[in-house]
């Protein structure tokens, strides 16, 4: 697990640089891991007065605030292409499942569902000379990219998206599904661009809906 992750972390650095803190004009409040839903309307006054709310790599929200968002249409960024590949580290199987053509991101309004909300667009990454773990790590700046593309469209709250279709289902996933021998497979395969680009050229993505492409 030490060694995947240290990889996901130099793809990581590679795309967004080394960790560093926000802007100044930026403001941030630091909780523990599941803790989101303890905080009350109070505790998040400051961040509720705002025009566009986007959830992203969040644990499920549930309670008050998951109606707050759903009805000021926050926009939730899943890394994983739904309705086919739901639940966590979606993009990893993918890989795991040899179909790279399935990894990208989706963006969808958020609703009381865990990854659920109907589909606004989906991201995909585009191969250059990047190994499995560059190659999703591209698929977050795809996602970022087709965000910024949504909210140039002044009429996106308009948009009603199209609802996902659980039969499309490959594969829902939970993080205990994620394990040291999982990982130790995947490594072992030693996956490298060669590979990838034929896989890619053999397989083809699904119907993708409004696609941004990095």
């Amino acid at each position: 697990m030490q060694e995947y992750f240290s990889r996901v972390m130099s793809a990581e650095q590679h795309f967004f640089g080394n960790v560093r803190f926000s802007p100044i004009r930026s403001s941030t409040m630091s909780n523990k891991a599941g803790d989101l839903n303890r905080l009350s309307y109070s505790d998040l006054i400051p961040a509720l007065d705002a025009d566009i709310f986007v959830v992203f790599g969040s644990s499920f929200i549930k309670g008050w605030l998951a109606e707050f968002l759903a009805e000021h249409q926050a926009l939730n960024i899943h890394m994983g292409l739904s309705p086919h590949y739901r639940g966590s580290s979606c993009n990893f199987w993918a890989m795991y499942d040899s179909n790279p053509a399935m990894v990208g991101a989706t963006i969808h309004l958020l609703t009381h569902g865990l990854d659920s909300g109907p589909i606004l667009r989906h991201a995909l990454p585009t191969l250059g000379n990047e190994d499995p773990f560059g190659f999703t790590m591209k698929a977050v700046v795809a996602a970022f990219d087709a965000i910024l593309e949504t909210l140039k469209n002044s009429d996106w709250r308009d948009l009603s998206g199209v609802p996902q279709d659980k039969s499309l289902e490959l594969r829902y996933t939970r993080n205990s599904d994620f394990t040291d021998e999982v990982a130790a497979d995947f490594l072992h395969r030693d996956v490298d661009n060669d590979a990838l680009q034929k896989l890619l050229a053999t397989s083809a993505p699904p119907n993708l809906l409004n696609p941004v492409r990095h």
